[in-house]
């Protein structure tokens, strides 16, 4: 009952007309109104609940301090004028007490400057308000949704599938040998059929995400801080991130969601012609920090990898529409790669700072005999938007933060996905009918030895 309770809060006030200061989440209006529901978010996430006080109080010592400064100012302002026109025998007095006030003004200066930084850093490390459906608990705690496809019966078919490695190199297409060689541990070559494999994969997400009215955008694949910490990436994923210092002080992204959040930072976008859809193409970047001994082996968790996403700015009450639309998209083109597959409800312990509300599309992964994350879609609401000032503008001439979207279409770990369920009992690996056209008309990629 509280969970529906909730919901009808948060829906009533993203739909609001009086909208743009109250609307939600990391809104201190919203804050102060429902520390409740805030608090719940936070408790949901395994996050400090003690966070809110701590925002609301340092809320509370700001605005005092911001009123105790202005009031001395104007008090200040008030005396100049009369200095003027004082008569000679008062005119030393006024004097007086301008500098006497002109001190205590810079010292309510400071205060309220040093009660403001406070506030603002306290707020910056609250994290998004997660939707009231989003399951409890932690990692381990997802609900899975559906499932879809038909998992291969190997031993029926008489032989025992290779893992996507094995494949790769039996047709000379994954090189990791030498991909160490060149850049260390979980770097990679792609070469011959297999890179044409990715290329085909990313080629169809972008022509799929143009039918569907999105925006091809070949990204900045490096971004300033500001723009890295307004998407929410340096919170509890800080240490997953590349970072180059002096004299350079920028982050090589882990998704083009970055770039294309930032894209539009400090405008006021057009939004009455429906949502702004954007597919972004680019090399991605993952520490992958924390991983060691995990998945080693071939090319699931690797530092560098290619990647189309989706983006939308939408108004704030469309954004349960469009995730649908998103995770629609994603399973569109699972279904053009013809690999079984499943869909998670992501549990409030594990989502990033910036989701209110994440589902995961795991494909089958025969030689590991389980689901592995292919895409994840999140609706981000305007947490993004509110940190890095994307608003759009309103009827009334007014403007409010709009909400902001991401969704995986297409990466090169699919090829792990789509190389073993595709696998042949000589080792080749017959190329789903979807790609063909993308891959010259080729239907099966043959074994192969490995050139000089």
């Amino acid at each position: 009952m509280r969970e529906h309770a909730l919901l009808l809060i948060i829906s009533l006030l993203r739909v609001s007309a009086c909208g743009a200061s109250l609307v939600l989440m990391l809104d201190i209006q919203f804050i102060r109104e429902h520390t409740d529901i805030v608090k719940e978010s936070q408790r949901k996430r395994g996050e400090s609940v003690e966070l809110v006080d701590e925002v609301l109080s340092s809320d509370t010592v700001r605005r005092e301090s911001l009123k105790a400064f202005e009031e001395a100012r104007a008090q200040q302002k008030e005396i100049g004028k009369k200095v003027a026109s004082a008569p000679a025998d008062e005119k030393a007095k006024l004097i007086a007490e301008t500098k006497e006030l002109s001190q205590k003004v810079a010292e309510f200066k400071s205060k309220a400057d040093a009660a403001a930084e406070e506030y603002t850093t306290a707020m910056w490390k609250l994290s998004n308000i997660v939707e009231p459906e989003a399951p409890e608990g932690g990692e381990d705690d997802y609900v899975v949704v559906k499932k879809v496809g038909q998992i291969r019966d190997f031993a029926a078919e008489g032989f025992e599938p290779k893992d996507h490695l094995t494949l790769g190199t039996g047709v000379a297409g994954i090189d990791m040998r030498r991909g160490v060689k060149v850049g260390g541990s979980r770097f990679y070559f792609l070469r011959g059929q297999v890179a044409r494999m990715q290329i085909a994969m990313l080629t169809m997400a972008v022509d799929q995400a143009e039918e569907h009215g999105f925006t091809l955008a070949i990204t900045p694949t490096l971004v300033r801080p500001e723009v890295m910490r307004g998407t929410g990436f340096l919170n509890s994923h800080a240490d997953e991130i590349y970072r180059l210092r002096e004299p350079d002080d920028q982050y090589l992204v882990g998704t083009s969601e970055v770039a294309l959040a930032g894209m539009h930072e400090n405008e006021i976008l057009d939004l009455g012609n429906g949502p702004l859809r954007y597919c972004g193409w680019s090399s991605c970047y993952r520490r992958e920090a924390g991983a060691a001994g995990k998945d080693t082996s071939g090319i699931i968790r690797v530092h560098q990898f290619d990647k189309v996403e989706m983006f939308v700015y939408a108004k704030q009450e469309d954004s349960y529409k469009e995730h649908e639309h998103l995770l629609a998209m994603e399973q569109e083109m699972l279904a053009k790669v013809e690999v079984p597959y499943r869909i998670i409800d992501t549990a409030a312990g594990d989502l990033g700072s910036s989701a209110a509300r994440k589902f995961d599309c795991e494909a089958w992964v025969p030689t590991q005999n389980r689901y592995r994350e292919l895409t994840s879609t999140s609706n981000c609401t305007e947490y993004q938007a509110r940190r890095l000032n994307i608003r759009e503008r309103m009827e009334d001439g007014g403007t409010r933060p709009v909400s902001t979207l991401n969704g995986t279409l297409a990466t090169t770990r699919w090829l792990v996905a789509i190389m073993e369920n595709h696998q042949q009992k000589d080792g080749s690996i017959e190329i789903p009918k979807a790609m063909r056209a993308y891959m010259g008309g080729k239907e099966v990629i043959e074994p192969t030895k490995w050139e000089a």
